[in-house]
């Protein structure tokens, strides 16, 4: 029996394989105040590989998310029976083991990216943080026959519809045009007020002309091309203007109720596409 302040490694092949002895196990553990950690492997729709009870039978259920080719790393909370799932740590991998990042916006944003079209800074929030991302596009002709479609850190199919929403109701023909989407970093992000940073990044791209570096956004794009409140807007803006942002286009039901004479930070408000794209490049 393991001292309580101990920390100690129990093997798997001690559960005789079953998950009745695994029941068994944590129980014992559990009556004596002892803390046991149980590591499981993800399957290929990222759900703990093996029986679903699994998740039932522990109190917190982290998942340890990250591309292997970049430096960071979110560890997210699945299941949480004693607090908030809406808490994530952010995780710089360096040589020495993790670190983590207090300010993630800084590292996530590039030190210099004037002058470069299909770029677009997003106000986004994982958990209960806001941070900001950088969202790059690359549109060009498709020299195949097909146009290719990718996105890294974005729904791809959230990106078709953004698509389509920009064809059919602003007019921008790109069907015969490759489109590269990348969220840098190697985040993935699934907040939906992203998305108005996703097509000014295309829309950057597909016109070769830059936004400029200090405007930040944050809105949702909906199917007849309106620009759709997002919640905590306070925060989002709250991030932008901490890190120097000048403009933050925001759609303008989230500017009933914000005082905009305490902040340093001009807010642009937009109901559709057209308008962001006028409030963008003129």
């Amino acid at each position: 029996m393991p001292h309580p302040g101990r920390m100690t490694t129990q093997k798997a092949k001690d559960f005789k394989g079953t998950m009745r002895s695994l029941l068994a196990e944590l129980g014992h553990y559990k009556f004596r105040l002892i803390a046991v950690i149980v590591f499981a492997v993800l399957s290929t729709i990222f759900n703990i590989a093996g029986p679903k009870v699994l998740e039932h039978i522990v109190d917190t259920v982290l998942q340890f998310e990250g591309d292997q080719h970049y430096m960071y790393r979110i560890l997210r909370s699945i299941k949480n029976r004693f607090g908030s799932t809406a808490e994530l740590g952010i995780y710089e991998m360096r040589q020495d083991g993790l670190r983590q990042v207090s300010n993630p916006s800084e590292l996530l944003l590039s030190q210099d990216h004037e002058g470069m079209s299909g770029v677009a800074i997003a106000s986004a929030i994982e958990g209960i943080r806001p941070f900001l991302i950088e969202t790059q596009a690359l549109v060009s002709s498709a020299v195949y026959g097909n146009p290719q479609r990718s996105a890294t850190g974005f729904d791809l199919r959230r990106m078709n519809m953004l698509l389509a929403v920009l064809e059919k109701r602003v007019g921008f023909k790109l069907a015969q045009k490759d489109v590269f989407l990348n969220i840098a970093g190697g985040l993935k992000v699934n907040d939906p007020a992203i998305d108005l940073s996703v097509i000014s990044a295309i829309l950057s791209s597909n016109m070769d002309a830059a936004i400029e570096p200090e405007v930040c956004m944050a809105g949702e794009i909906g199917l007849s091309g309106e620009i759709r409140p997002v919640n905590r807007i306070e925060q989002r803006i709250g991030e932008a203007e901490k890190l120097g942002f000048k403009r933050f286009l925001l759609p303008k039901y989230n500017l009933q109720g914000i005082d905009t004479q305490k902040l340093k930070i001009e807010l642009v408000p937009v109901r559709k596409v057209e308008e962001a794209f006028r409030a963008l490049f003129g």
